[in-house]
Protein backbone atom coordinates (compact mmCIF):
# COMPACT_ATOMS: atom_id res chain seq x y z
CA UNK A 1 0.00 0.00 0.00
CA UNK A 2 1.58 3.22 -0.88
CA UNK A 3 1.18 6.52 1.03
CA UNK A 4 0.89 10.04 -0.53
CA UNK A 5 3.76 12.14 -0.58
CA UNK A 6 4.01 15.75 0.13
CA UNK A 7 3.63 17.95 -3.02
CA UNK A 8 6.87 19.22 -4.00
CA UNK A 9 7.37 22.66 -3.30
CA UNK A 10 8.44 25.30 -6.13
CA UNK A 11 10.26 28.50 -5.98
CA UNK A 12 6.44 30.34 -6.28
CA UNK A 13 5.44 28.69 -3.31
CA UNK A 14 5.03 31.43 -0.52
CA UNK A 15 7.04 28.85 1.73
CA UNK A 16 10.04 28.88 -0.25
CA UNK A 17 10.33 32.83 -0.61
CA UNK A 18 13.01 34.35 1.43
CA UNK A 19 11.16 36.49 4.22
CA UNK A 20 10.51 40.52 3.92
CA UNK A 21 11.71 41.93 6.61
CA UNK A 22 13.75 44.97 8.21
CA UNK A 23 17.61 44.77 7.70
CA UNK A 24 19.37 43.20 10.99
CA UNK A 25 21.56 46.56 11.57
CA UNK A 26 18.04 47.88 12.58
CA UNK A 27 17.49 45.61 15.25
CA UNK A 28 18.33 47.93 18.15
CA UNK A 29 15.66 50.60 16.51
CA UNK A 30 13.16 47.57 15.98
CA UNK A 31 13.79 46.56 19.42
CA UNK A 32 13.29 50.18 21.30
CA UNK A 33 10.12 50.96 19.14
CA UNK A 34 8.53 47.25 20.59
CA UNK A 35 9.91 47.65 23.56
CA UNK A 36 8.47 51.15 23.92
CA UNK A 37 5.10 50.21 22.10
CA UNK A 38 4.26 47.32 24.62
CA UNK A 39 5.54 49.13 28.36
CA UNK A 40 3.71 52.37 26.87
CA UNK A 41 0.63 50.41 26.28
CA UNK A 42 1.00 48.24 29.50
CA UNK A 43 1.63 51.77 31.89
CA UNK A 44 -1.60 53.95 29.80
CA UNK A 45 -3.68 51.03 30.38
CA UNK A 46 -2.74 50.83 34.26
CA UNK A 47 -2.39 54.30 35.09
CA UNK A 48 -5.01 55.97 33.35
CA UNK A 49 -7.42 53.09 34.94
CA UNK A 50 -6.00 54.40 38.63
CA UNK A 51 -6.28 57.76 37.52
CA UNK A 52 -9.75 57.79 36.35
CA UNK A 53 -11.70 54.69 36.48
CA UNK A 54 -12.61 52.38 34.54
CA UNK A 55 -15.27 53.99 32.63
CA UNK A 56 -16.89 54.36 28.99
CA UNK A 57 -14.39 56.64 27.92
CA UNK A 58 -11.86 54.22 29.66
CA UNK A 59 -10.33 53.18 25.75
CA UNK A 60 -9.96 56.92 25.04
CA UNK A 61 -8.64 57.91 27.77
CA UNK A 62 -6.18 55.03 27.50
CA UNK A 63 -5.70 55.96 23.46
CA UNK A 64 -5.00 59.78 23.95
CA UNK A 65 -2.34 59.01 27.19
CA UNK A 66 -0.57 56.56 24.79
CA UNK A 67 -0.07 59.12 22.02
CA UNK A 68 1.42 61.22 24.50
CA UNK A 69 3.89 58.57 25.85
CA UNK A 70 4.69 56.59 22.82
CA UNK A 71 7.65 58.90 21.69
CA UNK A 72 8.53 59.88 25.44
CA UNK A 73 8.94 56.57 26.05
CA UNK A 74 10.64 55.47 22.05
CA UNK A 75 13.22 58.30 22.64
CA UNK A 76 13.72 56.85 26.26
CA UNK A 77 14.33 53.21 25.45
CA UNK A 78 16.91 54.63 22.57
CA UNK A 79 18.16 56.82 25.42
CA UNK A 80 18.83 54.05 28.33
CA UNK A 81 19.98 51.30 26.00
CA UNK A 82 23.69 51.55 26.33
CA UNK A 83 23.70 52.53 30.07
CA UNK A 84 20.93 49.07 30.50
CA UNK A 85 23.21 47.00 28.67
CA UNK A 86 26.53 48.07 30.57
CA UNK A 87 24.26 47.53 34.17
CA UNK A 88 23.46 44.01 32.79
CA UNK A 89 27.01 43.09 31.94
CA UNK A 90 28.49 44.58 35.21
CA UNK A 91 25.40 42.54 37.14
CA UNK A 92 26.15 39.24 35.60
CA UNK A 93 28.76 37.13 36.38
CA UNK A 94 31.49 36.34 33.53
CA UNK A 95 31.43 32.52 32.70
CA UNK A 96 35.11 32.63 32.80
CA UNK A 97 35.66 33.20 36.03
CA UNK A 98 33.05 30.08 36.92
Amino acid sequence: MSTPSSPQRTATDPATKARRGIPPRFAPLVFAFYMSALMTLLMSLVITAVNGGIGPDYLAAVGRAYVRAMPVAFIGVLSVRPLVQRLVKWTLADHGAR
